[in-house]
């Protein structure tokens, strides 16, 4: 089956791909990553790119995506873009410039999807990460619903087509979901989720609210592991059930989670692991599988944001 046929509808009514390419990376190689590897992915098939401001690497994903536009490849429509509205510029007034400089870096005239990146507030200037002279983060005072309600206006607008959060629990959701006035729903939440972190609860909790859920790559986890964690990708059922079929932990891994319904980000920083995450839409996992890798849950959770 083709993989850019693989599409989730949207509670707003757009679709998504279910399988996307995070262009999340260390500082030091971000701009770099993003530039070598963007256009690989699309040309081995990727439509849906996923970054954000955080990342400081949307003017190379732009050139990327407009590279691939100029040679042929895509057409402007063919790509989903999703960019990610950032903890100090959650005050309503700065919600539009900064998905419009975001534009601006993209050479995009709209984005597919525009997300709240993380529930909470930081103070607004050009730190990415405002620390006190004690080294203590500097949070602000804003309503998560007033940030949405600037969201929603950006939808209105066109300069995004869809909305949506990330990193939010069941509680920040509903918060969102109960509002009143409420215009759009979230389309989806992005979190951490894995074999180790099945997010089970939250998953059917989204899913009740028509709400997609977007996971961050098993693929990025070995290079962010603590060190006091297993390493996924080496766990034992998957690596059987991997040889059962053919294929990596990690690909099994990535199947697991697009049978469950769900859009995966899958990631690489070598050529040859970017063209194998399409091998997702050649194999199918069984009952058996499925309930193994479900079986995995340990609420192990690989990221973690210390503020």
């Amino acid at each position: 089956m083709d993989p850019k046929r693989q599409k989730v509808k949207l509670n707003d009514g757009y679709v998504i791909p279910v399988l996307g390419f995070g262009t999340y990376a260390p500082d030091e190689v971000a701009k770099k990553e993003a530039l070598e590897f963007t256009p690989f992915a699309i040309e081995v098939g990727f439509r849906h790119i996923d970054c954000a401001h955080l990342y400081q690497n949307e003017e190379q994903v732009g050139q990327a995506i407009q590279s691939k536009i100029a040679d042929g490849t895509v057409k402007r429509e063919d790509i989903f873009c999703t960019s990610k509205l950032w903890c100090t510029s959650f005050r309503p007034e700065l919600v539009r410039p900064a998905l419009e400089k975001s534009l601006k870096n993209l050479q995009l005239d709209y984005v597919d999807l525009y997300i709240i990146h993380f529930p909470l507030a930081l103070k607004p200037g050009k730190e990415l990460l405002p620390k006190d002279e004690n080294g203590k983060m500097i949070f602000d005072s804003v309503d998560l619903c007033h940030t949405w309600e600037a969201l929603e206006k950006c939808k209105d607008a066109g300069l995004t087509k869809s909305i949506g959060v990330s990193n939010f629990n069941h509680k920040q959701l509903e918060k969102i979901l109960n509002k009143p006035g409420l215009k759009y729903k979230p389309v989806c939440n992005q979190v951490e989720c894995h074999p180790y972190l099945n997010q089970s609860k939250l998953l059917d909790f989204c899913k009740s609210h028509e709400i997609v859920l977007v996971l961050l790559s098993v693929s990025e986890i070995p290079c962010r592991v603590n060190p006091n964690h297993p390493v996924l990708l080496e766990d034992p059922v998957l690596s059987a059930i991997a040889q059962k079929h053919k294929k990596t932990a990690g690909l099994v891994a990535l199947r697991y989670q697009i049978q469950r319904g769900v859009v995966v980000l899958a990631k690489g920083n070598n050529k040859k692991w970017i063209k194998e995450n399409m091998q997702v839409f050649d194999f199918e996992l069984t009952p058996e599988d499925m309930k193994a890798i479900d079986g995995l849950n340990r609420n192990i959770r690989y990221y973690e944001f210390q503020p």
